[in-house]
């Protein structure tokens, strides 16, 4: 059985009662969750499971064959049954933040260029987002692109999720600013993140509800990662 996963319905969750259903040296499995396992770019949540009034570090978390795994230091000392799961809320929200950003920066450069993201790694204070078929830019075409992102986020654009069968998702157009393959094919149901009716795209991933609270990207280098493949290294600068 795998863990309801709650982050998916609210990002903005930061605890929830679970119960302990396996421990296995480190691992512990729960039956729902509010902490998000690596995928899709995005690193990890991290946090506590408390029981007993006792707090146990929850210092990684992955998915594997399917299951969501905490791993928690003491884990052997816990105990099947309930417990509550509590995330690191400032590192979550600078992740969000930035997976966030990094849609509004893919949109804008497949509407300026047409390429699509083939990758990107997302932390809780920088990201940064791969692009295939994109020519090497000169430096007032890239602060077009910063200048254009930073717009749209200023305009404050709703971010919203939807949840469609596959075919769906990949017959609307111009919806996928990423390479489709890399959806696995066990995939058959897909869940959308659409900012307002800027865009709209796969994601699996935990968002701040509206642009405005992403804040204003800088851009930090631009590599070029083979022929025609761009790497774009970007943060949000910090608030006065």
């Amino acid at each position: 059985m795998s863990a309801k996963e709650l982050y998916l319905q609210d990002s903005y969750l930061r605890t929830c009662t679970a119960n302990v259903i396996g421990v296995d040296k480190e691992k512990v499995i729960l039956d729902q969750t509010v902490f998000y396992p690596t995928g899709g770019g995005q690193e990890h949540d991290t946090g506590h499971l408390v029981q007993d009034g006792r707090a146990f570090e929850v210092y990684q978390v992955k998915k594997e064959q399917g299951q969501i795994v905490h791993y928690v230091k003491n884990a052997e000392e816990l105990k099947q049954g309930e417990a509550t799961a509590e995330i690191n809320w400032d590192r979550r929200h600078g992740l969000m933040r930035h997976h966030s950003l990094l849609h509004v920066l893919g949109a804008v450069v497949y509407e300026k260029y047409g390429a699509l993201c083939t990758g990107n790694k997302i932390y809780p204070d920088r990201a940064r987002i791969d692009f295939n078929n994109l020519h090497d830019l000169s430096e007032a075409q890239l602060q077009e692109i910063v200048e254009e992102t930073n717009r749209i986020i200023r305009e404050d654009h709703p971010i919203t999720y939807r949840t469609v069968p596959r075919e769906e998702a990949e017959s609307i157009s111009g919806m996928i600013k990423t390479v489709t393959s890399l959806l696995p094919p066990s995939v058959t149901n897909v869940r959308l993140v659409a900012i307002g009716s800027v865009d709209e795209q796969a994601c699996g991933g935990t968002h701040v509800a509206r642009t405005g609270e992403i804040g204003e990207m800088a851009l930090e280098k631009v590599t070029s990662k083979g022929k025609e493949n761009k790497r774009l290294e970007v943060y949000l600068v910090p608030h006065a």
